[in-house]
């Protein structure tokens, strides 16, 4: 009786900025999400950078994980904590480091696929991790498959001539591409003359084990909003429309769940408009302790607006977190958002800076709690139709085994 040998995987190198630096990391965990469960059909090895604390190499969830350093442990700040583009504007002295990052992540995924040699690249972010892709393939000289997925910040900000230019020679080179929402391959297609590259095919959300329907007893009316602070989530927007919701319902509170550089102003505001009580600024949290946190409020809300660089939502998957744990969501009226809601349908939508529309809605919740329970249902039912991990991650499996294009 013969045994035969087990099926040797393909090799897949994915390249990312974001990523978790420990478990229970409160980094947004989508690239990770989406890497362990590619772990069925693909060897999957992530390069990420390297920052203080975190281990140079480990495996998580079945993914071997490499982190590059590009400083001293103690200057390694680019990445992390907001991001690398809200880092720059914070403190515009790291963009000292931006040459040093892009020559080190350049030496390491060149490393990398000379060992390796992977048979699929997945770069998330046109720039830097998109172009890294196309220079370190080309120096190490293989044939992978190189698919680019743009998450919305690298599209909407880096409008600079340079910058476009970098981004055009990214989505030539690479064999497909993907943006997370409609309105991301709409700016995606002035990129490129190659609009057949473009897929939209979102992140995931983990709906069956993780952000579930909860009975909740929350006592009292409880706004949650959870994010990055940042201006585009529109944070200072939502405190001044509590000032419209409190004189109507006078026990309702507020929980800001993340951190960010606008903490300190937005907690300044709450005590200048005179609704710090009610306010509770949760700062950052674990990513296991947010379904939780979700299924302990009424109404989930993102008063998304177009902040001053140009930067906004490629997605929200904040949103989709919430539906998943039958939150009713309101949301700022920004394009990419239209993927996930609805208009009276599956969540509300309101125009961006504008508190008393977004008090109006808060209150029409409050005050309907059909409506609520309306919304919640099929939002939840929309979320799983279109963005549970399991219908995602077969998409990019596919996306990343198709053959490398001939040009």
């Amino acid at each position: 009786m013969s045994s035969s040998a087990p099926v040797k995987k393909p090799r897949l190198l994915v390249l990312t900025s974001t990523f978790p630096r420990w478990p229970n990391d409160h980094e947004p965990p989508f690239v990770y999400e989406l890497a362990r469960r590619l772990t069925d059909r693909f060897d999957v090895t992530v390069l990420a950078p390297h920052a203080p604390g975190a281990a140079r190499r480990e495996v998580m969830d079945g993914v071997q994980v490499v982190r590059f350093r590009y400083a001293p442990e103690r200057l390694e700040k680019l990445a992390y904590d907001g991001g690398i583009p809200t880092k720059l504007r914070q403190l515009p002295r790291l963009r000292l480091l931006v040459p040093i990052f892009l020559i080190a992540q350049l030496l390491a995924a060149w490393r990398l696929m000379h060992h390796l040699r992977p048979d699929a690249i997945h770069a998330h972010w046109l720039l830097p991790q998109g172009l890294v892709a196309v220079l370190a393939r080309g120096l190490a000289g293989i044939p992978a498959r190189l698919l680019a997925t743009s998450h919305g910040a690298d599209i909407h900000a880096l409008r600079f001539s340079i910058a476009r230019w970098l981004k055009r020679l990214t989505l030539q080179h690479a064999d497909a591409v993907t943006v997370v929402s409609h309105a991301l391959e709409r700016e995606a297609s002035e990129l490129t003359q190659e609009p057949e590259k473009l897929h939209v095919v979102p992140m995931g959300v983990d709906l069956q084990q993780r952000f579930l329907p909860a009975r909740r007893n929350v006592g009292r009316p409880t706004l949650l909003f959870t994010g990055r602070l940042v201006e585009k989530k529109g944070v200072s927007t939502l405190l001044e429309s509590l000032t419209l919701v409190l004189p109507e319902v006078s026990d309702c509170r507020l929980l800001i769940a993340g951190s960010g550089p606008q903490q300190s102003t937005l907690k300044a505001s709450a005590q200048r408009l005179g609704i710090a009580g009610a306010v509770e600024f949760l700062g950052s949290y674990r990513n296991e302790d947010l379904p939780k946190l979700l299924q302990q409020s009424d109404v989930a809300v993102y008063p998304f607006r177009c902040a001053a660089g140009g930067d906004q939502e490629g997605l929200g998957l904040v949103m989709l977190e919430a539906m998943g744990c039958g939150l009713p969501v309101v949301a700022g009226n920004v394009p990419a958002v239209h993927d996930v809601i609805e208009h009276e349908r599956t969540g509300l939508l309101v125009p961006p800076d504008d508190p008393p529309a977004l008090a109006n809605a808060l209150l029409r919740l409050f005050n309907d709690p059909e409506l609520a329970m309306r919304l919640a249902n099929a939002g939840r039912t929309h979320a799983l139709a279109k963005f549970d991990w399991p219908v995602i991650a077969e998409r990019y499996a596919d996306l990343l085994s198709q053959p490398t294009n001939d040009s």
